[in-house]
């Protein structure tokens, strides 16, 4: 374990390089007047601060404290009879806000759109659990994660780590690996802290794949024996399926072969 260092800059280091594909800014277009989306504007009236068109679907800012008005009205007025999902995004050492989203769906069009707004970390958001039942796990994931708080939620407890658990895994400050808590957690659940000192402490180490693993990995058509050493490559070891009276696998595979 790692000694856990505070990371509150984060967001203002460049942590990708050139050997993660960086996936493109999508162009935001105006709303065209007298489409779909424009009639969903003018329904909101007021209540959209921001309006634009991105990868087709439609993106509205509001204000966090219409956020159960705005939904009700998109879900009676509008016909967005589904909200598919709803997190929040972690910009507190960028913008010292988070900033929450809920995706909804038009089942009369097939038509999507996204409902932004934004609030501090000691605000609490409302819960549309009245609204669409489907936030209701959502919200909780939403606490869980990110230690956000919503008002009138009908069973805010976690849902994903233990109840007793220290911390929100999805802030960009929670380190990746856990930190002293989650080093250990499970021996002192399990065991008692009196044996820290006999068990160690978790290991938590990155899922991280050595090319030349035999140990921890199988070698689908390349198997050797457990720890060989394969520095200087392996050769193929063709698979071979079992014959069946009803089914002749290798036959099968030929002809995949042939086919390739």
């Amino acid at each position: 374990m790692r000694q856990y260092r505070p990371k509150d800059n984060v967001q203002k280091k460049a942590y990708h390089t050139d050997r993660f594909y960086q996936v493109p800014t999508q162009p935001r277009f105006e709303v065209q007047e007298g489409s779909h989306f424009d009639d969903v504007v003018k329904a909101l009236g007021d209540l959209c601060k921001e309006a634009y068109v991105s990868l087709n679907q439609l993106v509205v800012y509001i204000d966090a404290t219409t956020n159960k008005e705005t939904l009700t009205l998109l879900r009676d007025e509008c016909a967005y009879a589904q909200c598919s999902e709803l997190s929040a995004i972690d910009y507190l050492a960028q913008d010292g806000e988070f900033e929450i989203f809920y995706q909804l769906l038009n089942l009369s069009n097939a038509s999507r759109m996204r409902v932004k707004c934004r609030i501090k970390p000691e605000q609490a958001i409302e819960s549309v659990v009245d609204v669409y039942k489907s936030a209701n796990f959502a919200e909780r994931e939403m606490y869980d994660m990110f230690g956000i708080y919503v008002n009138n939620h009908p069973y805010l407890k976690r849902i994903l780590m233990p109840e007793d658990w220290q911390g929100h895994p999805l802030l960009k400050t929670y380190p990746l690996q856990g930190d002293e808590f989650a080093s250990w957690y499970e021996v002192d659940k399990i065991f008692g802290k009196e044996y820290r000192d006999i068990i160690g402490p978790e290991n938590r180490d990155p899922a991280r794949i050595d090319r030349y693993d035999t140990k921890r990995f199988s070698r689908v058509g390349y198997e050797v024996p457990f720890g060989a050493d394969i520095s200087e490559g392996e050769k193929p070891n063709p698979i071979e399926y079992s014959e069946t009276v009803l089914v002749d696998y290798n036959k099968s595979s030929k002809q995949l072969d042939e086919k390739r």
